[in-house]
This record gives C-alpha cells, sequence and structure tokens, in this order.
C-alpha cells in the first residue's frame, strides 16, 4: 500500500509509536521556530532544564509580535532572547526582520523536515511541504534540547482541489470555503493534506495561506505537495539546492476525503465573531466599513500586497475609512519598495505599518467604539482587536482593497479587469538582520529585565484533589478569553504575575480575585475549550492561580497539550449531560487521584454540594499520565534526566 505525505514525513522521523490514528507517536524536530510573545518564556524553560546548546538542526528566535516599545517591557525582553539565543546557538531575526511565518517560508523552510513552534501558526509552512506543528513554549524547548516532539497520530484528511480560481477569488477564499464546511473543530485530529491538479495552480506563498488558516480549523498541521512550483520558489529565493520533491504514491489511502471546486468559489467573508461564520461577501452586504487592515502571517507576501498596490493605484482610500497595511518581511517591505508599489500604496492614503503582527494580536490599531473592521487576518475572536465593541470580518486582500476603496463591504468583481500578478523570478535576498549565534563556548552574558519574572512550576499530583468550580463557560471559549493578548497586556509575558489580574476577566470580570480567595479550583467549560492561539500563558496563569483541572466537553489540541505540560488536570465529561448538572461554586473531589489516573481512563469526581459522582475521561498515553502526575512536563524532565 502506498503512502501519503504525511505518513512519508512521519516515517522518516518517527522514533517511537505505530502510525495508527489515535495512538501516540514521537518524531524528531529539525526546526524550531519561537516569537517573542512565547519566546520568552520558552527560553525560560530551555535554561532550566540545563542544555547548554540546542540539538536541532536550526532553531530561530523572531522579534514579531511585541514590537509596539511605550516602556522597557517590550525591549528588555528583545535583549534577553537576543542574549539567550546567542549564547544557546539559536538564530535571532530582528525586530523589523518580519513576521516569523513569513520569514521562515521565505528563508528556512524545507520540504520534507519537520518544525516545531511556538505559534498555533506555525502550519504556514505546510505551503513549502514541511511538517509543520505549533506547541507550547515547554514542547518547543524540550525539542531544542533534542528531545522528541509527542503527538496523536493524526487521521490524514485528502483536500482535492479541482480546477482553477476566477478571477478576484483567492487562496484565502479556499480556506474560508474549508472553514465554512467543516467549522472550527473540524480539522481536530487530522493533518489536511492537499492534492489535485488544482495545486498546480497555487503559488507557494497562496499555498501557505490555506496551511496558516488550517489552525482555524483546529488541525494538527496542515501540507502541500513538494512539486515544480515548490522549486521555482525556492529558486527565487536561492535555495533549490535544498529543494527536494514530495508526493503522495499514487495508491495513498486516506481517512477522509474533501473535494473544492476552485473554479466555483466566490469571494467569502468571515463574519464576527469567528473564522467559520462564513458566507459570500454578495450575501453578506454593503455594510459600512470604518477601518481595513491589511497584512498579519495569513497575507502580508509579495504576492498579497501587489495585488493591493495594483487596485489602489491612481486611486484614493475613501474618506471614512482607515487603511493600514503591514508587508510580511523586510523582503516584501524591500521590493515594493524598488518597484515602485510602496509609493503607489502611500498614495492611495494607505498608511504603512512595520513589519510585524501588528493589528492581528492586538498591538495596536484598535477600532474605534462600535467600528466595522475588515481585516485580511486569521482570526476575529471577541475583543481580540483591542476594541470589544468592535466587529470584525475576514477577507481576502483582494476584497479588502475593493473595501478601503468604496467604504463598503464590496465583492472585487464589481471592480473590472482583475490586476494579475506574476511571481519573481528572483527575490531581495538580504539576511543582514538575521543574526548568528555566537560560537560555541564564547563567553555571552544574558541580560534580564526586571519584568522578566520566574513561570510558575506545579507540584506533584496529590492523592486528593478537592476544589470549587471556580468559572462554568459555554463552547469555543478561546485562548484570547483565558489570556486576552493586547497592547497593554502583551509587554508583560514573561510576568505571570501581573498578567493573572486578567485571566477570564473577559469571561467574568472578578475571576482573579475570587481564584485567589478560594486558593484554586476547577473550570468547566463546553466544547472546543481553549481553541486559537497555542500561548501557554493561558495554561501557566490559571496554574498560577490555583487552577488544578478543567472539566470541559472537549478541548482544542494545543491548550489541551499545554494544560498537560502545566500538569493541570484535562477533564472530559464522559456524559455530556452532568455539563449541566455542575454550577459555579459546586465543591469537587477526586479521591484516590493517583491510583486512578493510572489504573483507568475514566475517573470519578465527586460533586460534594450535590452529592453525586461525574464520570470524567483522562484518556491519556502512559507517559502523559506520568508527565500529569509529576506536576507537569518540565518536572517529568527532569525527574527523568536525572537532574
Amino acid at each position: 500500500m502506498g503512502k501519503n505525505i504525511v505518513q512519508k514525513v512521519i516515517e522518516s522521523h518517527l522514533v517511537s509509536g505505530r502510525m495508527i490514528p489515535g495512538e501516540e507517536i514521537a518524531i524528531s524536530i529539525d526546526q524550531t521556530l519561537t516569537q517573542d510573545s512565547t519566546g520568552t518564556m520558552a527560553y525560560l524553560q530551555f535554561e532550566a532544564m540545563g542544555v547548554p546548546r540546542v540539538k536541532t538542526k536550526k532553531s530561530v528566535a523572531y522579534i514579531d509580535h511585541n514590537t509596539l516599545q511605550t516602556g522597557f517591557e517590550n525591549a528588555d525582553d528583545h535583549k534577553y532572547i537576543q542574549t539567550v539565543a546567542a549564547k544557546h546557538g539559536i538564530y535571532f531575526s530582528r525586530p523589523g526582520n518580519g513576521i516569523c511565518h513569513q520569514v521562515h517560508l521565505e528563508r528556512f523552510g524545507r520540504p520534507g523536515w519537520t518544525l516545531l513552534g511556538s505559534d498555533s501558526h506555525t502550519p504556514t509552512a505546510g505551503g513549502i511541504g514541511m511538517l509543520a506543528i505549533g506547541a507550547g513554549g515547554l514542547d518547543v524547548a524540550v525539542a531544542m534540547g533534542g528531545g522528541p516532539y509527542y503527538l496523536t497520530m493524526p487521521k490524514v484528511c485528502r483536500v482535492w482541489l479541482k480546477g482553477k480560481l476566477q478571477p478576484w477569488v483567492s487562496a484565502k477564499d479556499i480556506i474560508l470555503e474549508l472553514l465554512r464546511r467543516l467549522t472550527v473543530k473540524g480539522g481536530v485530529g487530522k493533518v489536511m493534506e492537499y492534492a489535485g491538479e488544482g495545486v498546480a495552480t497555487l503559488t507557494v506563498p497562496e499555498r501557505a495561506t490555506i496551511a496558516n488558516m488550517g489552525a482555524e480549523l483546529g488541525a494538527t498541521t496542515s501540507i502541500f505537495p513538494s512539486d515544480e512550483v515548490t522549486r521555482a520558489f525556492m529558486r527565487a529565493q536561492g535555495r533549490e539546492h535544498e529543494w527536494i520533491p514530495l508526493e503522495a504514491d499514487p495508491d495513498a489511502r486516506y481517512d477522509e476525503e474533501i473535494e473544492i471546486d476552485l473554479s466555483k468559489l466566490e469571494p467569502l467573508v468571515a463574519q464576527p465573531h469567528s473564522p467559520d461564520n462564513v458566507d459570500t461577501v454578495r450575501n453578506v452586504g454593503p455594510i459600512k466599513v470604518d477601518q481595513v487592515a491589511i497584512g498579519s502571517c495569513t497575507n502580508s507576501s509579495y504576492l498579497d500586497l501587489m495585488r493591493v498596490a495594483r487596485i489602489l493605484k491612481g486611486k484614493t482610500v475613501h474618506p471614512e475609512v482607515s487603511l493600514v497595511i503591514a508587508p510580511g518581511s523586510k523582503q516584501v517591505y524591500t521590493m515594493l519598495a524598488r518597484n515602485g508599489a510602496l509609493a503607489d500604496l502611500i498614495a492611495a492614503g494607505a498608511r504603512i505599518l512595520e513589519c510585524a503582527c501588528g493589528p492581528c494580536i492586538g498591538m495596536g490599531q484598535a477600532p474605534a467604539t462600535n467600528a466595522v473592521s475588515v481585516r485580511t487576518f486569521n482570526r476575529n475572536f471577541y475583543g481580540r482587536s483591542g476594541t470589544a465593541s468592535a466587529k470584525v470580518y475576514l477577507t481576502s486582500p483582494e476584497v479588502a482593497a475593493a473595501t478601503a476603496l468604496t467604504g463598503v463591504l464590496t465583492d472585487p468583481r464589481t471592480l473590472g479587469e482583475y490586476p494579475e500578478v506574476e511571481m519573481p523570478d528572483a527575490f531581495e535576498i538580504n539576511d543582514n538582520c538575521i543574526i548568528p549565534p555566537a560560537p560555541e563556548g564564547a563567553e555571552v552574558e544574558v541580560v534580564r529585565g526586571p519584568n522578566i519574572k520566574p513561570f510558575p512550576i506545579n507540584k506533584e499530583l496529590p492523592d486528593t484533589v478537592e476544589g470549587t468550580v471556580l468559572l462554568k463557560m459555554e463552547d469555543n471559549i478561546t485562548t484570547d478569553h483565558i489570556m486576552p493578548s493586547n497592547a497593554k497586556l502583551l509587554p508583560y509575558r514573561s510576568n505571570i504575575p501581573y498578567l493573572a489580574d486578567y485571566c477570564l476577566t473577559l469571561v467574568d470580570k472578578d475571576f482573579p480575585e475570587r481564584a485567589r480567595k478560594a486558593g484554586g479550583g476547577f473550570l468547566v467549560a463546553g466544547h472546543n475549550y481553549g481553541q486559537g492561539s497555542s500561548r501557554e500563558h493561558a495554561a501557566l496563569v490559571p496554574l498560577y492561580l490555583g487552577i488544578k483541572g478543567v472539566i470541559a466537553k472537549s478541548f482544542a489540541r494545543i491548550h489541551m497539550a499545554n494544560l498537560i505540560n502545566s500538569g493541570i488536570l484535562p477533564l472530559t465529561f464522559v456524559d455530556e449531560r452532568d455539563y449541566d448538572d455542575i454550577d459555579r461554586d459546586d465543591l469537587l473531589v477526586i479521591e484516590n487521584a493517583v491510583e486512578q489516573i493510572r489504573q483507568a481512563n475514566v475517573l470519578t469526581i465527586k460533586n460534594l454540594t450535590k452529592n453525586k459522582e461525574i464520570k470524567v475521561g483522562l484518556n491519556l498515553s502512559p507517559r502523559l499520565k506520568e508527565v500529569i502526575l509529576a506536576g507537569g512536563l518540565l518536572n517529568y524532565t527532569r525527574n527523568n534526566s536525572g537532574r
């Protein structure tokens, strides 16, 4: 029997386990990436492991999130990351060099290799044929130390692309269509593998856009074949020698299959407040728009911004619209400047932001009160923009540019002739803002600012786990709900005690105070708890507040892993009707917790307030159970390394 692409890459990196969906496997990691929002914590954890030098083929630290410097905090974190990277063998991408996923695609991504990143949109590199997975910082730290990455062997869903996109329809519309069909939970436990004649019509940046938003499906990752299109992209980046062909065998089998006829797609839009709330631009209609933002790791490539420049050339942004554009990398920015496209954008009235994530992660450009913001980003969760009352819509760059001109949500097909843009034969290559690490053995002082605080470390799980229900939540609680990310809070990513005052305040403003008074307890939630960002702060901050377990109908993959890594019990209702019988302030106890966890995958919780027993699932591998019992991955790693 032939193999699909996912099986081929995993097989060549398999350290332990069997490639049977649902079983735990371990794979070796070729490359890692971090960004500064999660990187400080990842490197603090790496230092705590005591490994002198990274053992990957290449590890890169990017500065792209916390670039707004209104105080010393972000600058201090950047200096810490730069010095710790120099000491431990990590390449450092300076502020201004670009968004990690865009730069990694341009300069480091390699077909057939594995990439683990402390950012949920690491799967962007699947556009170049990498098996690229987002994870918590501690998982990345372990990988940098030479440890394998453990995951549940995913199912593989083949997404067959037939036909060719019509003018004014883009790669963004392909992934929005998939989100419309599958929802934000539809990719859980799966890798989306793309195939079909339609793949050859998509450039690598377009494939990367699709792979990027596979994270919004809840997928483990997404991957495209490595073909002549991939080869041409790598040649244009001066890296053709790193290219290899990669495709599924003709008789490869898949667990699921989906077909999308590209020729039948039309411009789509994700409406507030979820990436899967998708309809056609035509159906949503010409709603008034106050702000348009173009950029993010999803849509900030040279191809994206050249199309925007062509649409805006010689025109003027609507007087009631604020248009901001953030190039994805220094390479993109430079090329736009050299060919005159940047001048066209500026002349039209666009405000050019630095090459960074910026408004996508709430770092500036918060919309006005009750404003409508159309963005080419990947997420439109409630409050993520920095303005709770704002309504955020997700679209392609083409829709965004057309909307900026008209002042209302606009189907770009009304603009007339489509501006064709060709991929360049050669990109501008200048890696002067990527700093290599110091030579091994060199003396490097790691600089730590006063904002960097120790991260919380759990203790071994006690035999009796007891606490009250501190909060009961609904479905689709995101990491933005759990630990908000905005311009005010991002500078404190290395300061868990400070962040604790804001934990779950979007759900209940009194939660932090109540958690402190109670000495911790349990959280209860519906389906897909923890969807969104990979930020492990959404586990570390609850840990700091004494959260012992989360009981949910289901969990998002990365957040569940982060809870386990922190030693917090991720429990699921065996009978979802029990969710209705638990209320805030109920007193819960798990007796004989250690024995229960080791002996079975179903635990008994006693609700002492209701005098009722509840069955909850903890269906983990024996290794992950030991991680939980040890009080988290760092303790487990230390225990098994003799430290």
